[in-house]
């Protein structure tokens, strides 16, 4: 039996941060999908200020986001 591979990148920051938020990913990217925000740090501080994340849950998110929007 083998054990499934850890998640590498953002995706490893996923189950901490609906522990600690109360909400899915697919909520997160919702919402970055969804704010007129375009570039990185600046969603980054968005989520950080208007929705209380921690930096790196929030770099996660918007580096996920960013890597599969479709174009």
């Amino acid at each position: 039996m083998t054990a499934t591979p850890a998640p590498k990148g953002p995706a490893s920051y996923f189950p901490s941060i609906e522990k600690k938020y109360g909400h899915s990913v697919a909520h997160w990217v919702d919402l970055i999908r969804a704010s007129p925000l375009t570039k990185h740090m600046e969603l980054v501080a968005w989520l950080k200020s208007e929705h209380a994340l921690g930096h790196g849950h929030a770099n996660a998110l918007v580096a996920h986001t960013l890597a599969t929007t479709p174009e």
